[in-house]
């Protein structure tokens, strides 16, 4: 099957000497655009977000832009070396519903059988095949079952199968874990069972958090005054906005902590933490009127960041 090339650099609007900033800028500013949540045409931007995160995915990692890039330069020259995951068996495999192209799961997913029958056997259990599922930070707050195809072609005779059914997406899966799928992998030979599918979960990237484990980052943009002098905001979470008090005196990059509104710890009430990590901004353009305060508060404040009193 002929498999679709995906321009990931024209997917994020970068050109292909971006930096890892614009990158990351360019997606995020897409995936606001594009959040399921947020867009009116829901199907279509659900497409579109996936779209965005696996080029997100690609580009924002240093080895996996690398073998793109090399596979990308000269992608019409039959003569060109391409980067390819190794048949390591005589099947092929295709998935549909995990959120990721074919493109994506044939250089740079996980897609591939584990272990080998006997073929040397009569009867031999099925192999395991693995492969990736992208999902979305608000399918793994609620769970989700997804609808998910695999189509098994063997090259010899080109003859292929699809087999359709459910994975179920428990609450608060971590970055990273597999789901096991039974008895949906490679069939088994002289009557014996099929192998299992693991479905390694990836977290789709989102514009405002990021997860480790079961913990919820996100970055805070606050204002010098803000920092010096502590004020209340409204921060938002997966599950709606929270009160967060920013204490008077408080330095760029410190954390603070708010228990229980993080991801789902399995099927319990228990959940991991938010974390809200400061970043003081400072104005990139002042009027004359701001120019004198700060000149003002220049003249008059007695701290020395240099020097600075116990």
């Amino acid at each position: 099957m002929a498999v679709e090339f995906k321009d990931y650099y024209q997917i994020l609007g970068i050109s292909r000497d971006a930096t890892t900033a614009d990158i990351k800028k360019a997606f995020r500013k897409l995936a606001r655009l594009h959040h399921p949540d947020v867009a009116k045409d829901k199907k279509s931007a659900e497409n579109k977000f996936k779209e965005i995160n696996e080029a997100n995915e690609v580009l924002s990692d240093p080895e996996k832009r690398k073998t793109y890039d090399t596979l990308g330069a000269d992608w019409q020259n039959p003569q060109q070396p391409r980067p390819r995951r190794p048949a390591a068996h005589p099947q092929a495999f295709n998935f549909g519903g995990t959120g990721f192209s074919d493109f994506f799961e044939q250089y740079f997913s996980g897609a591939s059988p584990q272990g080998f029958a006997n073929g040397g056997t009569r009867s031999a259990r099925g192999n395991d095949i693995q492969g990736d599922i992208l999902v979305t930070l608000e399918e793994i707050m609620q769970g989700a079952i997804r609808p998910i195809s695999l189509q098994t072609t063997n090259p010899k005779t080109g003859k292929s199968t699809t087999r359709s059914f459910q994975v179920r997406i428990p609450p608060g899966v971590i970055d990273g874990k597999r789901i096991r799928v039974p008895a949906q992998g490679e069939p088994g030979t002289g009557g014996a069972a099929p192998g299992d599918l693991y479905l390694r979960v990836r977290h789709a990237a989102h514009p405002d958090f990021h997860t480790d484990g079961h913990d919820l980052h996100f970055d805070l943009d606050i204002a010098p005054w803000e920092a010096v002098l502590g004020t209340q905001l409204s921060v938002p979470t997966l599950d709606g906005e929270i009160k967060l008090r920013i204490p008077a005196g408080c330095e760029n990059g410190q954390q603070l902590r708010v228990r229980g509104r993080g991801l789902p710890i399995g099927n319990s009430t228990d959940r991991g933490d938010f974390h809200a990590t400061l970043n003081v901004k400072i104005p990139e353009k002042i009027n004359d009127e701001e120019r004198q305060l700060w000149e003002q508060l220049r003249d008059t404040s007695a701290f020395n960041p240099r020097h600075p009193t116990d």
